[in-house]
């Protein structure tokens, strides 16, 4: 199989798959390219109300493909980061699905998604120290947002790998599941999200990543508006909310 991304839309889900099984998922620069204008295609998709990020076959992405670092390290680099932001602006919620190996790029990708779930055994790493790169500042502030500064240093000063138990402790991943049960609980969990308000989402999302300039746009977006008169009437009438607002809406 050549290196791609590969992805589908099913039930208001988008799952973008990164296809690269001979280097265990690494990224090439002409998959760090295609990731932001896949990115935003999905983004103005209206009948995607979330996204998935996942590896083909038992791993989610070894990091870059070694191979594109030796000619320009830094462009390599740069690569990365586009994706990167790409990825954390995404307008919607975003869930990594991580099997196996999350390492270096990898780890990036996934730590740019909105929630990260794992299978039990699944490993993550950041790992430039063991090949003299420095990492980027914005990676580095949102891996920082994520598990703090001390296990960020443990990270980024050893490039050692750390398993699911300390992920989940530290605030990386959000849930981990059994092995094989991963799939399925990422179906169950997008269909809630698919179901909820987008309004709120979009709100939450912003204000969760800490922009500040956009208080009183949300304020008179919510004015009124007919996802939340929709809600308290499905509420009050037991059943399901059928909300209507989306981002360019």
């Amino acid at each position: 199989m050549e290196p791609q991304l590969l992805h589908e839309v099913a039930d208001s889900v988008a799952t973008v798959v990164i296809a690269h099984p001979a280097k265990r998922n690494a990224m090439t620069a002409a998959m760090w390219r295609a990731l932001p204008e896949l990115l935003d295609a999905l983004a103005d998709d209206p009948g995607v109300r979330a996204l998935v990020l996942t590896g083909e076959g038992s791993t989610f992405c070894a990091g870059a493909d070694i191979s594109t670092l030796r000619d320009s390290p830094a462009e390599a680099q740069g690569l990365a980061g586009l994706a990167e932001e790409a990825l954390a602006a995404f307008p919607k919620p975003t869930l990594a699905a991580v099997r196996g190996h999350c390492v270096g790029g990898g780890a990036q990708l996934a730590a740019a998604c909105d929630l990260r779930f794992a299978e039990d055994g699944a490993l993550f790493g950041v790992t430039p120290a063991k090949l003299g790169i420095v990492y980027p500042a914005s990676a580095t502030r949102r891996l920082v947002s994520l598990v703090g500064p001390a296990t960020t240093k443990y990270l980024l000063y050893s490039g050692e790998l750390i398993g699911t138990d300390r992920a989940l402790r530290s605030g990386l991943v959000d849930e981990v599941l059994p092995e094989g049960e991963l799939g399925k609980r990422v179906s169950e969990f997008t269909r809630i999200l698919a179901s909820r308000s987008q309004l709120t989402q979009a709100a939450a999302k912003e204000f969760a990543d800490g922009r500040a300039d956009r208080d009183a746009h949300w304020a008179e977006l919510a004015r009124g508006n007919a996802d939340t008169a929709e809600g308290v009437a499905a509420f009050l009438e037991r059943r399901p909310p059928h909300f209507t607002w989306t981002p360019s809406g």
